[in-house]
């Protein structure tokens, strides 16, 4: 049972946010930056963020060429251009609140491997760098079939490869350690280990029905927040929120490691970088795709023995290395690969669903929760 002083100081606030990640950290910050006085508070139900914020693989991307030309076509070229425009301009947003010496940004650059039978591609990259001159001023796709034996890659299997002068890599564990700061900087408390259970926005202030130790603890808010991305189905079963897991492996340092940047291929169900001379690699959702729509974080042999089978045969052939880690992270993705934003009732707002580009999109999705949030005052 909680004590006077407990229920007096710590249960109520002016804004509550339901997720630790880097949409819901991101989304706090904002909050208090534009409201300096505001009451924050930020519940995650793990002792760490869960989902994939420190399980990815530390992309700071727009995506691969093959996989930009899949969602136009399925897009159309409006709102496949808003698509790519978020995803820089949330770049943007998180570089410039968090700093990039603080978290490792790098620009070397992203890559992509064009492997058998995928030559027949030049009118569809010029077509995507003129749409993208709009947005970037600046051609974006490259030829660049040098680096295949420069990097070492098998050259049986990579038949050429494509150069994205925009893209960067982050420290995961950085980034999520520098977000936390800075919400402790700006004064937002973070309760982890404590599971939300139900969420009632009936009254004039929302309950936060939350189970810690056995015990049922409610706290109040003005607002709510859902930034719990693939675990949002809990609260919104009517949205469409697809589970995806992304299986990752990351091997001891490789001496006289060839290459360096962000790799992807497959339609970017691939995806491969250095961490100095590590390489993390994850990725092969694709192999089973029903399998892999879950909120499991186990790994299997089909998809790690895939994985293994790539590094060996094509990334770095007749190369030794050793597999130090393995983990699993859990995203979230829709057909449309739109990120879900939405008021949901007087007191609820959703950022979530940002199929497998959380670091892109967390900035800018959290400035538009942000402001839904702030405007129902």
């Amino acid at each position: 049972m909680l004590s006077f002083w407990e229920q007096n100081t710590f249960l109520a606030y002016d804004y509550i946010v339901i997720g630790s990640g880097i949409t819901g950290l991101n989304t706090a910050c904002a909050i208090k930056e534009k409201e300096p006085k505001a009451q924050v508070l930020v519940l995650e139900k793990g002792a760490l963020p869960s989902g994939a914020s420190t399980k990815n693989a530390g992309f700071a991307c727009i995506g691969s060429f093959t996989e930009k030309w899949a969602d136009y076509q399925r897009l159309g070229e409006s709102a496949f251009l808003k698509l790519i425009d978020d995803r820089w301009v949330g770049l943007y947003l998180l570089r410039k609140r968090l700093g990039d010496d603080n978290i490792n940004f790098i620009n070397y650059g992203g890559f992509e491997l064009l492997l058998n039978n995928q030559l027949d591609i030049e009118d569809k990259i010029n077509h995507l760098n003129n749409l993208l001159f709009k947005l970037f001023k600046k051609q974006v796709f490259y030829h660049a079939p040098q680096f295949i034996e420069k990097f070492g890659f098998n050259k049986t299997m990579v038949d050429t490869m494509l150069f994205n002068p925009f893209e960067g890599q982050i420290d995961t564990g950085q980034l999520m350690k520098t977000l936390m700061n800075y919400a402790g900087i700006l004064q937002i408390r973070i309760i982890n280990g404590i599971n939300v259970v139900e969420i009632d926005t009936e009254g004039n202030r929302a309950k936060v029905v939350c189970k810690h130790d056995q015990q049922l603890i409610t706290f109040t808010a003005k607002q709510v927040c859902l930034a719990t991305n693939a675990f949002t189905s809990q609260f919104l079963p009517n949205e469409e929120i697809i589970p995806g897991r992304g299986q990752v492996i990351c091997t001891a340092p490789i001496p006289g490691l060839k290459f360096t940047g962000i790799f992807q291929f497959d339609e970017g169900y691939y995806y491969f970088r250095n961490y100095g001379e590590r390489i993390i690699f994850g990725g092969g959702r694709n192999l089973d795709f029903e399998g892999e729509t879950t909120t499991s974080f186990d790994i299997t042999d089909r998809i790690q023995h895939q994985l293994q089978f790539f590094l060996e045969e094509m990334i770095i052939p007749e190369t030794p290395f050793q597999i130090e880690y393995r983990w699993s992270g859990i995203m979230a993705f829709n057909e449309q690969k739109t990120p879900l934003v939405k008021r949901i009732n007087n007191h609820l707002v959703v950022g979530a669903r940002l199929n497998g580009m959380g670091i892109a999109l967390a900035a800018k999705i959290a400035d538009e929760v942000s402001t839904l949030m702030l405007q129902a005052k």
